[in-house]
């Protein structure tokens, strides 16, 4: 009996260093892909601070608002990467081979990443379900506050300022009273209707409805395209919104990617075409079944790691052969939901892509195990 305890409890301390090293690794490779990409993805925001003047503080909440997408993405691959490595460590300075001596099964020398695995999923489900769509709504509503009202009140003097895609603003000048002079406003958000107004002064309208611009004694140019001639009609006082519709709507769509799982499996009418019904199924199963895709990579990672032949100085053959797997599996994800989007009695290969590796992996793994359970038990009951 004591020597049964102190069996197990060696047990219980290799499975805290093993699992010591994987979070830590996990941890850190984690963090430091989540900030890389987080540096590429925020360089598309840039812009707002060097040309319209946003603030290096607002720009950070901005952009920190994509992380918890980042981490939901990348935690399956890093748990590969985090596994693999700490593994393949261990079996080049032998530890494997010492731990295998003092009789644990794949079973115990696998427990460790399991348990990382068990994690990683929990906090994918945690991310997917919650976190994300709640920092995608933030996300998109921060952004559509400053390009449809913050960025309209950071017009610059002598710049061709982008308010949008379809509408351009100039000003020649601007007084500290906030006048602003030879204005030139290109708006093409009508699909019929492209026009360039002239104003020799203007003012900037501050209220809590939408963006506007006070212009006076200008000038509205417009090409009728039935009779191709120039139409320009002269006003002492006109205002125009400065928000992307062009028609005094501070509204916008939600993307699949905001809304929850309830809603994405029982959209309410009228919230998205019939045509994108489809993407919102897919999206719903996609998050779900999700987590499951770190399992499967960290099991792709044992069988790697922990079967075959021992070679002293290693080798690169199961880690490659690893990294190939683990990439077409990627691969094929991309490809079922894009097919499944397009054609939804393929939504059930979204679950088959993300449980079947892990199974034939379990089998791999534990396969011979299981086999040899019967002959031990008929051993040890013939010793008895």
């Amino acid at each position: 009996m004591p020597r049964s305890r102190t069996t197990a409890a060696s047990l219980t301390r290799i499975d805290r260093y093993i699992l010591r090293q994987l979070l830590l690794a996990l941890i850190v490779v984690t963090g430091g892909l989540v900030a890389l990409i987080w540096l590429t993805q925020s360089l598309r925001f840039v812009e707002l601070v060097v040309n319209r003047g946003l603030s290096f503080r607002v720009f950070f909440q901005l952009t920190s608002l994509l992380i918890p997408n980042f981490v939901a993405v990348i935690l399956p691959i890093t748990t590969f990467v985090v596994v693999q490595f700490v593994y393949q460590r261990l079996a080049t300075d032998r530890e494997l081979t010492v731990m295998r001596s003092a009789g644990l099964s794949q079973g115990a020398l696998a427990r460790p990443a399991l348990l990382l695995a068990a994690f990683s999923m929990a906090a994918c489900f945690l991310l997917n379900i919650w976190v994300v769509p709640a920092a995608f709504t933030e996300f998109r509503q921060f952004q559509f506050e400053i390009r449809n009202r913050l960025a309209a009140f950071m017009l610059q003097e002598g710049v061709f300022t982008p308010v949008s895609d379809d509408l351009t603003v100039y000003v020649r000048g601007r007084d500290r009273d906030g006048t602003l002079h030879g204005i030139m406003v290109d708006d093409a958000r009508q699909p019929n209707s492209h026009a360039t107004i002239f104003a020799v002064r203007g003012r900037l309208i501050a209220n809590d409805g939408p963006p506007r611009v006070l212009l006076i004694d200008g000038s509205r140019e417009e090409v009728d395209h039935q009779t191709g001639r120039l139409n320009v009609l002269t006003f002492a006082q006109n205002s125009i919104d400065l928000t992307q519709s062009g028609k005094g709507e501070a509204t916008r769509l939600r993307d699949p990617t905001e809304m929850s799982i309830e809603e994405l499996r029982h959209p309410a009418p009228g919230i998205v075409p019939d045509r994108d019904l489809p993407k919102l199924l897919v999206e719903a199963h996609r998050r779900l079944a999700g987590p499951f895709t770190g399992l499967g990579f960290t099991l792709v990672a044992l069988v790697t790691a922990l079967t075959g032949s021992f070679r002293r100085y290693g080798g690169l053959l199961r880690p490659l052969t690893g990294i190939l797997v683990v990439v077409a599996l990627l691969a094929i994800g991309l490809a079922i939901t894009n097919l499944a989007t397009r054609d939804t009695r393929l939504v059930p290969l979204i679950w088959v892509q993300a449980l079947l590796p892990a199974s034939v992996c379990l089998w791999l793994l534990l396969g011979p195990a299981v086999r040899l359970l019967p002959l031990a038990l008929r051993v040890r009951l013939g010793m008895a």
